[in-house]
């Protein structure tokens, strides 16, 4: 199964947690009061961002995406018989 990159263009405005996280003694479920943890926001561009972030006084922090480095594949390899790897069912 592969994965697709569809959406994944946007731009994520996230709140830092004010408060840590605590365990609940009874059942044991991770709880926060932190209500804007739950608030992601999407921005079509970084600048959007930025300004957005910017007007309304939020520190923020920029962490760039790690762009993929795409290999050479060939769906024949799977079958040359000098493959370093064996290939069996």
């Amino acid at each position: 199964m592969q994965s697709g990159r569809a959406a994944t263009r946007r731009w994520l405005l996230e709140f830092e947690p004010e408060r840590p996280r605590t365990i609940e003694p009874l059942m044991g479920w991770t709880s926060s009061a932190d209500m804007r943890s739950q608030i992601v926001l999407e921005f079509d561009t970084k600048e959007e961002a930025v300004t957005y972030a910017a007007r309304h006084e939020i520190p923020y922090q920029v962490f760039e995406p790690d762009l993929p480095k795409l290999r050479a594949k060939s769906y024949s390899d799977n079958f040359r018989f000098d493959r370093k790897v064996p290939w069996t069912h």
